[in-house]
């Protein structure tokens, strides 16, 4: 996945913009600069003293850390399972899965890389379609053709780019560190000044000039005391950073030969095979999925780091999500398992261009349809528009068809596709990198500056869809807590129908220059609003039963 690739912000970018509230998202509608969700004042307010039922939210994702100090204690656990006893004590399926389950894990470790699903395709039919003669091909194979040389040329070209851009860094590093070296012994033992610097004429040795330039450069920004090694160590790191994001897509992402499934030991081929992997639900970077976590559920009003958007919540960590594409089997797999072990909404952020087996991911999501289960999704930060690109997983799948007819286009009534809000106002009101979708994406949400948790008790801001999802699927938390009696369409349905409307034109995401009304966005115009969800939710009649054991539980 490109885990719907969300952006770590730098924190000194934003403290100045928030250093009143980096909450923002959780604030009043109608505030002056900002539109939040209208979440703050609902727990003080409306929702005071209301019986809540605890409500389990499934996080698909890279991970999370469940031993976070502000979310260890809104982590969902498995009370019909002995931890560390290596028995499946609640006969499951999964042993120990205390905290939840990890799809791309195995007996021997964890995946942390793996390729693109444009990647899978083209070495899946490499073999078959290479020496292809298009003239010669049955219709069926014409469009898996069709489909392999779209892939092919998006990978070839893609990695070659990530070389050119590798051998550049390189060539750039040295031609910075020969520099350094050379102006270093030109200047001897004199102080790095702008009196010494000037005195150097570094038009006879390109090495020489440079130097003198990138110092005088320095200079100039009123930076002192200047160490030649230093600079050399900095820009090592620098560079080391840039060429690791280069070198994980020449040899993970791009590269059809890899693969991952070794690690895992499952029958990839086998779409059925549902037991495998570990009970490891943090895995080798859960920047993403803790993040994600913590904006539905860290723990309100404990003085640590931030609140979440809803109070009576368990989170369930389920890992499916590489850094790559996640794969349609453990996708499916992770979605059948939230709703086996009680989640009540599923929070998916992430998403990809191409799907290898689609139909197992549709049976999946139908399964959670027919358990009552909410589905919350990102839409993509590719600013790209969905009614016109793939983006799976998705809402439509195709009905029944007969005999040579094709059965009708189709939607899933348990989903939602959540785009981001900027945290300005007006014309700046979606989030430049933002996917939209006048039919394919359903309403936005806060999903730029968004402080919450990552691991080792840590904090940051990140911007993303998969930011905006969790502000939603919190949101959905509180109806499903404060009012079990709704099902998963009802809540769909509220949300959807009490919107804060943004009745002006945007700029379209991904331009500075072309605008449009917000309605051409999304479906319902506008961002969810937690204050008005509540209120609609009080007048709305669940059609659901609930014992009475489960009508008000905080566990």
């Amino acid at each position: 996945m490109k885990i719907v690739v969300s952006i770590i912000l730098s924190t000194f970018i934003f403290t100045g913009v928030f250093s009143q509230d980096y909450g923002w998202h959780l604030g009043d509608a109608e505030d002056n600069s900002s539109i939040g969700i209208s979440a703050r004042s609902l727990y003080s307010g409306i929702l005071k003293d209301m019986p809540s039922k605890t409500v389990i939210v499934a996080v698909i994702d890279s991970g999370v850390d469940a031993e976070h100090e502000d979310l260890a204690e809104n982590m969902w656990i498995n009370h019909d399972e002995i931890p560390g006893n290596g028995i499946d004590d609640d006969s499951n399926g999964y042993v120990d899965d205390i905290h939840g389950w990890n799809f791309i894990g195995g007996p021997g470790g964890n995946v942390h890389h793996d390729t693109y699903e444009a990647t899978r395709i083209y070495g899946k039919y490499k073999y078959k379609f290479d020496n292809a003669v298009p003239g010669k091909l049955s219709k069926k194979d014409k469009e898996l053709y069709e489909k392999y040389l779209k892939c092919k040329e998006e990978v070839e070209e893609k990695k070659s780019k990530a070389q050119l851009s590798l051998t550049n860094i390189e060539k750039t590093e040295s031609v910075y560190l020969n520099s350094l070296d050379a102006i270093d012994e030109v200047l001897e033992d004199r102080e790095i000044n702008l009196e010494n610097l000037k005195m150097i004429d570094g038009s006879e040795d390109r090495f020489v000039g440079i130097g003198k330039n990138m110092l005088l450069d320095l200079i100039s920004r009123g930076k002192d005391d200047i160490d030649i090694d230093t600079l050399k160590s900095i820009i090592k790191e620098l560079n080391q950073a840039e060429k690791e994001i280069h070198q994980v897509k020449v040899d993970y992402a791009y590269n059809p030969d890899f693969d991952s499934r070794k690690i895992i030991g499952d029958n990839y081929n086998d779409p059925t095979e549902r037991y495998y992997g570990n009970n490891d639900v943090e895995g080798p970077d859960a920047s993403h999925g803790t993040h994600v976590a913590g904006i539905i559920a860290a723990v309100r009003d404990n003085n640590l780091g931030m609140d979440g958007v809803s109070d009576n919540v368990r989170i369930m960590s389920v890992r499916a999500v590489p850094d790559g594409d996640e794969r349609d089997k453990d996708v499916a797999n992770a979605i059948r398992y939230a709703v086996d072990n009680g989640a009540a909404i599923i929070n998916m952020s992430f998403g990809k261009g191409y799907s290898w087996n689609e139909s197992i991911v549709e049976e999946a999501i139908k399964y959670a349809e027919k358990h009552d289960v909410l589905l919350v999704h990102a839409a993509g930060n590719d600013n790209k528009n969905n009614d016109e690109t793939d983006n799976f997983p998705n809402d439509e799948y195709q009905g029944k068809g007969f005999l040579f007819f094709k059965g009708k286009q189709k939607f899933f009534n348990n989903w939602l596709e959540i785009g981001a809000l900027s945290y300005e106002k007006g014309k700046f009101a979606a989030a430049n990198f933002s996917n939209f979708g006048e039919t394919e994406v359903d309403l936005f949400a806060p999903g730029m500056a968004i402080y919450s948790t990552i691991p080792d008790n840590g904090y940051t801001f990140l911007q993303g869809t998969s930011m905006a999802a969790p502000v939603v699927a919190g949101v959905a938390a509180i109806l499903r807590s404060y009012f079990p009696s709704l099902t998963a369409v009802q809540v769909r349905e509220i949300l959807m129908t009490t919107v804060t409307v943004i009745n002006e034109e945007v700029f379209i995401p991904g331009s500075y220059s072309d605008m449009t009304a917000f309605s051409k966005l999304c479906v319902s115009n506008g961002v969810v609003n937690a204050e008005k969800a509540v209120k609609k939710a009080m007048v709305t009649k669940g059609k659901k039963k609930i014992k009475k054991k489960e009508q008000n539980t905080r566990a």
